[in-house]
């Protein structure tokens, strides 16, 4: 229409402003997580939520260890949504993460069991020397 603006913004920003989103909407699975990762509770690790890397936004991310945590539901055994998977797990490999993915189910029956996984997966990782946002 005559007299419209149009922005567009470039992709990176709107991951950006789709992390922020996905904060304030997150998943009872994410908070119940999030609570325990949160503010350097698990091992004095510093996570992060939301964490846009690339063109993916990642759940969780420890950017000093270098890993990302994907939560994921029922709808993640869905075959499309399963290949999107093994691509952006791909991709966060290629860029030097180590992935792990949590099945919400495992975490609402077994949670001492999935933090000790964390654990597992972050003690044998080195640590960043350029692990950046921190400070």
């Amino acid at each position: 229409m005559k007299g419209e603006v149009v922005v567009r913004l470039p992709k990176q920003n709107s991951l950006v402003f789709l992390s922020k989103a996905l904060r304030k909407t997150q998943t009872p699975w994410e908070a119940k997580l999030w609570q325990q990762l949160r503010a350097k509770r698990f091992n004095n690790l510093k996570f992060k939520r939301q964490v846009p890397i690339g063109r993916y936004i990642a759940d969780f991310c420890c950017v000093e260890k270098r890993l990302v945590i994907e939560l994921d539901g029922g709808q993640h055994n869905e075959r499309k949504i399963s290949l999107l998977d093994q691509q952006k797990h791909a991709y966060l490999e290629k860029e030097g993460y180590s992935v792990l993915r949590i099945w919400n189910n495992d975490l609402d029956n077994n949670l001492e069991g999935v933090l000790e996984k964390i654990n597992e997966s972050a003690t044998s990782l080195p640590t960043s020397p350029h692990a950046w946002g921190e400070g």
